[in-house]
């Protein structure tokens, strides 16, 4: 059985339809990349995928649980990377991180301390854990949002726009960081971006949405060989993004 598993997923806002009959499954250790053109539904397929949106029809399984049934439980199974990294500004790193732990965990404080320990130094910010946010740069802050993920070792880490506003250089980073925390523990991961370059470096597979409809779904080489216009579109603007670099 698929670790995530979306099937005839339909979602709607009022009368307007985002997400037609979506199918797609994702393997134990897979990294797939949801792509697509503005408004395609990309986010919001996350969004039910996590459980923060509950889908008009269809259905969304995550280790086996029913997201639209047991939102709250299949929740437990997954870790969220949000795009602004969400973080609480009147805490400090250390506490951000331990929040969830706190929420969640029903071990002794110590071993829950140690979880956060271990976290942040899975992402390289063991001496920064006394910082508040306003204090870190925007690399820093999304390694914050990694270390929160991965803290309660989910089956599944959801990334969205993980690396939006970061200059290429930190680009490169975070997609070292993900990369080196799928290999390490072993994670299951969805990530939602528009950024090309990093699709290919940190991805197995790409689903491409367009118009709420999946309008691929496969390896990296059919996705670069695309005829789709939309796909065609956004990879010709990549190309001439990376060359104004």
């Amino acid at each position: 059985m698929p670790v995530v598993d979306v099937k005839n997923l339909v979602m709607r806002f009022g009368s307007a339809t985002v997400l037609k009959d979506i199918d797609l499954a994702v393997e134990s250790g897979e990294m797939v990349a949801i792509m697509g053109s503005s408004g395609g539904g990309k986010t919001t397929l996350l969004r039910c995928i996590s459980g923060l949106h509950a889908s008009t029809s269809g259905s969304v399984t995550v280790d086996g649980i029913n997201v639209i049934e047991e939102p709250e439980l299949a929740r437990t199974r997954m870790g969220m990377v949000f795009q602004s990294s969400a973080l609480f500004d009147f805490m400090t790193v250390f506490e951000n991180v331990m929040f969830g732990v706190r929420r969640h965990s029903k071990e002794p404080l110590k071993d829950q301390r140690q979880r956060v320990e271990i976290a942040l130094e899975r992402v390289g910010l063991k001496d920064e854990h006394h910082k508040m946010p306003a204090e870190l740069s925007g690399g820093m802050r999304k390694r914050v949002g990694m270390a929160r993920a991965i803290v309660l070792e989910p089956k599944v880490l959801l990334y969205d726009e993980p690396t939006t506003g970061l200059d290429p250089i930190t680009t490169y980073t975070i997609d070292e960081l993900m990369a080196r925390m799928r290999g390490e523990l072993g994670i299951t991961g969805l990530v939602v971006s528009h950024d090309v370059t990093s699709v290919m470096r940190v991805a197995d597979r790409v689903a491409f949405l367009h118009q709420g409809e999946l309008a691929y779904s496969g390896d990296k080489e059919g996705f670069l060989k695309s005829e789709h216009p939309a796909i065609k579109e956004l990879l010709t603007k990549s190309s001439a993004l990376e060359f104004a670099r």
